[in-house]
């Protein structure tokens, strides 16, 4: 692997704890993951030399990193569902309640509040319906990819024609998903809670970064590994047409 050219949702594949580097400098690893740093950095005007630099710094594999990139497709995919599937799931309702106090307690002297509200609420109808899509179709395509694959035999072919129709589908509600999540970092100051939040409003918001980071780790997982996989896997795979 070269820093200098593999594309960052490569690197981060390869090493998840590189990811921390690219959050720091505001890089997008997930959704715009198929860029090089010497890209990312012309964009947003940070030296590459820099990023290179903490790359390089990062310690040997110290046990503590999950080396996704070396799972199966099928495993990652019960993995993903199991994990972060679970999360947005478990945590959406309680950021919602909570957010609804703070509108109630603060709307009036935080009216960001109301948008910060908004945009979170469509982002969990959304992510609800995008799970599905998932759960429903693209990952029994792969489990069954894969089952098939042990027993060499072929299956038949799905409706949606080539499993990339179903990726670039989720591939580009991920980008929606990233661009709502930004603005509401942009509108919470980072998530930085303002000198007058009480403890509700500081936990909404530690609420509202946690969520934002299993997001990024959720979308870096299928864009940067399990998509590619599962496309890898059709084209050395036998499709009954």
């Amino acid at each position: 692997m070269d820093i200098r050219t593999d594309f960052i949702g490569d690197i981060v594949a390869a090493d998840f704890r590189t990811a921390a580097v690219f959050k720091k400098h505001g890089i997008d690893f997930c959704c715009k993951g198929g860029r090089t740093i010497e890209e990312a950095c012309g964009l947003q005007k940070t030296d590459p030399e820099q990023i290179y630099h903490e790359l390089e710094t990062i310690s040997e594999n110290d046990g503590n990193s999950v080396d996704f990139n070396s799972w199966p497709p099928d495993l990652l995919a019960e993995y993903i569902q199991k994990k972060h599937h679970h999360y947005v799931e478990e945590k959406t309702p309680v950021i919602q309640t909570f957010l609804d106090k703070l509108c109630d307690v603060h709307g009036e002297s935080h009216p960001e509040l109301f948008e910060i509200r908004a945009l979170f609420n469509v982002s969990a109808g959304d992510l609800a319906a995008h799970m599905k899509k998932e759960e429903l179709i693209l990952f029994p395509f792969i489990r069954n990819m894969a089952k098939a694959q042990a027993e060499g035999i072929a299956i038949p072919q799905p409706f949606f024609g080539t499993v990339e129709n179903p990726v670039n589908m989720m591939k580009h509600e991920h980008s929606i998903e990233g661009e709502r999540l930004r603005k509401i970092a942009e509108l919470t100051n980072g998530y930085n809670p303002p000198e007058d939040a009480c403890n509700t409003y500081k936990v909404t918001f530690a609420m509202l970064q946690d969520f934002e980071n299993d997001l990024h780790k959720h979308i870096h997982l299928e864009n940067n590994i399990l998509f590619p996989k599962a496309i890898q896997s059709e084209q050395q795979f036998s499709i009954e047409h």
